[in-house]
């Protein structure tokens, strides 16, 4: 069952603390699990925090270290030694011990690495350190158990019993030849039902999915969601066996893609949280909220090329929200369905398919609405007929319109490299906004004549 952190109960560690009552407080966090702890510490100021961290043994802290908030780890960490956080960093496993390292200040990351005690620990470390954090090589981490494809399986048993001690969840057998090079992987049912004397050569499987240090983290990602893998082998350039990705690194990618992905759907240009700066949320939102100003300049400038319509047909002025409010919302169906498609990989076929099918399905829905809008304009509103049909025509026009922005747009961002994403915020709306406007008065200018 989910601990729930209350009011209470931070009080009541608030109190324990300026009290100075170590050993209580130490059984009161005992049962507690590291992650609800990391959350608690967030609770508390500076000092209460550090106070937490240091009451509690390095095993434990060395796991809350890593679900901490970046800018509470950071206050944690510039209150320690290099020497005390290398005892943190003695108990994480390599990949993790990197991705703390390389949050620390340059000089500071130097100490910390020569006060490591096990040296096969430290120059894990300082290998992965080398690569970007957003591909494999960044996300990867070194335990993992391997065997030679020239062993029999007595010998390969033995080995990974000693390999093994090093590693926290054996999720895949990897067999390499000599140079280290990754040739499959090895059932453990198979190891288990062969006789210890036939070599590893003969019941290894060949195939085995992997991914090269270089390959992007969205890549990996997607390739493990695909393939449904908890864990995947990472090769060098040559091939040879460096590392593993395991699936709680990979849900923390597909996390960060997801924030990013609905931020910049929101109109917010920077990964932030609700706990950031003023300053920081304002340089955020603003672009995209000078974005949509400039376009509402251009709406009011459009508006005002067709102020001859307001004269002899002010009733158009009425149906403005509406025609801009389903050219908004349409464009962002369309491109939130084609984004989607791309982040999972599922769009088939070329630009110009998509976009008939889109012009089908728009023309379809189109003329749904537009029925539905000619009668209700007409006994509800009493609208005369040949307005009604002025706001049909043209709110099909819109949908058909929005629709082929919405699709043809994200998918040209990523065909150059542009996240996709962007095109399901403002920038799609406010586009659609003065194209709907211009369309609509531009048919009315046609069908009633002003």
């Amino acid at each position: 069952m989910e601990f729930k952190i209350s009011r209470d109960f931070i009080a009541q560690i608030e109190q324990l603390i300026s009290e100075n009552k170590g050993n209580e407080l130490e059984g009161l966090l005992h049962e507690i699990h590291y992650a609800d702890i990391a959350e608690i510490m967030e609770e508390l100021d500076d000092y209460e925090a550090s106070y937490i961290f240091k009451l509690l043994d390095s095993e434990k802290t060395a796991e809350i270290l890593l679900e901490l908030d970046e800018e509470v780890r950071e206050k944690i960490l510039s209150n320690l030694s290099a020497k005390e956080i290398a005892e943190e960093l003695d108990e994480l496993n390599t990949d993790d011990a990197a991705d703390i390292i390389a949050e620390l200040p340059q000089s500071k990351k130097e100490e910390v690495i020569s006060e490591l005690e096990d040296v096969e620990h430290a120059k894990d470390i300082v290998d992965l350190l080398r690569y970007d954090e957003d591909t494999a090589g960044g996300l990867m981490g070194k335990e993992l158990v391997k065997v030679n494809e020239n062993w029999n399986v007595l010998t390969c048993v033995k080995e990974m019993r000693q390999q093994a001690e090093n590693v926290s969840r054996v999720h895949s057998i990897y067999v390499v030849d000599d140079e280290g090079r990754l040739k499959g992987r090895l059932s453990l049912k198979d190891l288990l039902t062969t006789s210890t004397k036939t070599p590893i050569s003969e019941v290894y499987i060949k195939k085995v999915d992997y991914v090269k240090v270089d390959t992007k983290d969205v890549e990996v990602a997607r390739i493990m969601q695909k393939y449904d893998l908890e864990a995947i082998p990472v090769v060098d350039e040559l091939g040879r066996l460096v590392g593993r990705i395991t699936i709680d690194d990979i849900v923390d990618v597909i996390k960060e893609e997801a924030d990013k992905d609905y931020q910049l759907a929101a109109g917010i240009s920077q990964d932030v949280e609700a706990d950031d700066s003023i300053l920081e949320l304002t340089r955020a939102r603003l672009p995209w909220l000078v974005l949509a100003l400039l376009g509402g300049f251009i709406s009011v400038r459009v508006l005002g090329l067709f102020d001859g319509a307001m004269e002899n047909h002010p009733e158009l002025f009425f149906f403005t929200p509406l025609i801009a409010a389903m050219a908004g919302n349409v464009g962002v169906q369309s491109s939130a369905i084609i984004v989607q498609g791309l982040a999972n990989n599922t769009l088939s076929g070329s630009l110009w398919n998509r976009l008939l099918k889109e012009v089908t399905l728009s023309l379809l829905n189109g003329l749904i609405l537009g029925v539905i809008l000619l009668i209700g304009s007409h006994f509800l509103l009493n609208v005369n007929f040949m307005l009604g049909i002025t706001v049909t025509v043209a709110l099909l026009s819109v949908i058909v319109t929005a629709s082929v922005l919405g699709t043809f747009i994200p998918m040209t961002l990523n065909k150059y490299g542009i996240d996709p994403a962007l095109a399901t915020g403002p920038f799609i709306t406010t586009s659609n906004d003065i194209c709907g406007i211009l369309i609509y008065f531009s048919i009315a200018k046609m069908i009633l004549g002003f």
